[in-house]
């Protein structure tokens, strides 16, 4: 039987490492980053993954995983972003930017077990290539959002389409491994 709780656990662990080792390279040069940027990082990645996955051919790296990880840390460092705002500290230490990470990945995960609950893990049943679908409607959403100066009338914010995008990108790299597995 399936266990979420611990496969979501070990996909952001593996997300988790490469973030802190490319925080010990590169410092977080990120932080000069807007949030439009970040959604058209997070866009290129989604749309690599979505065309890799219609010709069944990726001739640049390694597949879709690590856009997968990709996609997880850049809608992460857009969380913190929206948190940090643009006048704050530019470079941060090591142990602040990880202690960030952590809460906001863990808000991310509590959002998912709610919601988990509620569909009963419905996403186990999807495609993958349906989730980077939706991946790519929440952030045409976000863009829209974006180009309206963050006014809505109706619906969330930025914020919840950044943290379906870490689900959902960890959902995928859980049913990838699940794929492998059984193979």
């Amino acid at each position: 039987m399936p266990d979420t709780n611990r496969e979501f656990k070990t996909e952001i662990a593996r997300c988790r490492d490469i973030f802190e080792k490319k925080t010990r390279d590169y410092g977080t040069s990120w932080r000069v980053l807007r949030l439009p940027s970040l959604t058209d990082q997070i866009f290129i990645k989604a749309n690599r993954i979505r065309s890799i996955q219609e010709s069944g051919e990726s001739r640049v790296g390694d597949g879709v995983e690590p856009e997968f990880v990709a996609m997880v840390n850049y809608a992460v460092i857009a969380l913190m972003q929206l948190e940090l705002g643009p006048e704050g500290e530019q470079e941060l230490e090591l142990g602040v930017t990880m202690n960030l990470y952590d809460k906001h990945i863990e808000k991310a995960t509590r959002l998912m077990l709610d919601k988990n609950h509620d569909y009963g893990e419905a996403w186990r049943l999807m495609r993958v290539s349906s989730m980077v679908d939706l991946i790519l409607m929440k952030l045409r959403r976000i863009k829209q959002i974006e180009d309206h100066q963050g006014k809505t009338i109706i619906s969330e914010g930025v914020e919840g389409g950044y943290m379906d995008i870490v689900n959902y990108s960890l959902f995928c790299l859980i049913r990838l491994r699940e794929e492998k597995s059984e193979q």
